[in-house]
């Protein structure tokens, strides 16, 4: 199986099956000098790790780090980081309904026809416990960004047809971690909790969007005509699993606007090349402006419901599944750190070649 490894200097490539002994990965080719908080990549992974709440599944996994290599008394040596999560609460037995059944929606057929077998418990490879190791090198990306002045923020900001209305400016994105959904608003979060528990109840799932917001982004980030940084941004987000839609900037919104409407006026602020709007999203021709990067990712519902289903097995009978274990009602809450994890492994990614690009 090709398609393990993201990036181009700052790299991640990871393995692990969602039922086997441990997911890890290793990243390569980040600078060696910096500082390793491991409480602080341990706590992205508590955002991330299941049984968190009520609104999540419930299985338990403490997903504790172990670094294997690459750091030597705190610090990062240059060389190859690898890190492993063990898997603590496996539950095989609940996919003994599915060895032979394709779920909806799921993977089961897709694999099944490229590689001629595929690994039934929790989806193996195709399960969104995957995104374990993601959140690993998001972290120690973030910790290098933070040494440059960027930030990253994402959010819920829809479940279903509840909608957060407000402009992420308009809004203490700090306060997106003080509720389960991590919804920066008290009284549109409640409205989505409650609609994730009536879902829950009822054996269905649903899906929404995550917004994310990164700041201090220095112009010159980008590397066109493929490697656009909203497109490197676009691939990132699309591989997560869920993910049905991404778009940043105006979006899809901005088609309904004249180009008189949509055009960013460039202003002097401050000695600075600014802008007056930003429908551009921070990224113009595929390079970064300095203004504010934002985007929203489109997350679907989750496949495996508490319901009945008809679909077909592996001889192509007609046969009916329902859905059996522990599974996320919505992924939202649990997929924010994703969402901010794989934007961190992109901006480091890109500012590291700005830097060896400086130096030619």
């Amino acid at each position: 199986m090709a398609g393990n490894t993201f990036g181009k200097l700052f790299t991640l490539t990871n393995f692990g099956e969602s039922h086997g002994a441990a997911l890890g990965g290793i990243i390569d080719g980040c600078p060696a000098g910096l500082q390793i908080d491991l409480d602080f990549v341990q706590s992205e992974l508590d955002r991330r790790r299941p049984g968190q709440s009520h609104i999540t599944t419930q299985r338990k996994e403490g997903d504790k780090v172990e670094l294997l290599s690459g750091i030597f008394e705190g610090k990062t040596t240059g060389t190859p980081i690898g890190f492993i999560i063990r898997n603590e609460n496996q539950r095989s037995n609940d996919y003994e309904n599915n060895i032979d059944v394709y779920r909806p929606s799921h993977a089961d057929y897709s694999y099944d026809a490229k590689y001629g077998m595929r690994d039934p418990r929790g989806g193996g490879r195709s399960s969104a416990r995957e995104t374990v190791s993601r959140v690993v090198a998001g972290a120690i990306a973030k910790l290098f960004l933070k040494q440059n002045g960027i930030s990253i923020k994402a959010y819920t900001s829809q479940v279903g047809d509840i909608k957060l209305l407000k402009a992420y400016h308009h809004l203490d994105l700090n306060k997106a971690e003080s509720n389960l959904v991590r919804c920066p608003d008290e009284l549109v979060a409640e409205a989505m909790i409650q609609k994730i528990e009536q879902v829950r109840k009822s054996g269905d799932t649903i899906g929404g969007v995550i917004s994310c917001v990164i700041k201090g982004t220095p112009v010159g980030m980008g590397e066109p005509v493929f490697d656009k940084l909203h497109a490197d941004l676009g691939k990132a987000m699309l591989s997560i699993n869920a993910v049905k839609g991404f778009e940043y900037g105006s979006g899809f919104e901005g088609t309904k606007m004249l180009g008189s409407q949509h055009n960013d006026l460039f202003i002097i602020n401050d000695d600075q090349v600014k802008t007056k709007t930003n429908h551009s999203g921070g990224i113009q021709g595929g390079i970064s402006n300095g203004e504010d990067i934002y985007f929203r990712v489109a997350f679907k519902p989750i496949a495996t419901i508490m319901q009945k289903q008809n679909t077909i097995n592996s001889k192509g009978e007609e046969t009916e599944i329902t859905g059996k274990g522990r599974h996320d009602p919505c992924v939202l809450p649990r997929a924010v750190p994703v969402v901010e994890a794989m934007a961190a492994i992109v901006l480091m990614d890109h500012l590291l070649r700005n830097k060896i690009n400086s130096k030619i």
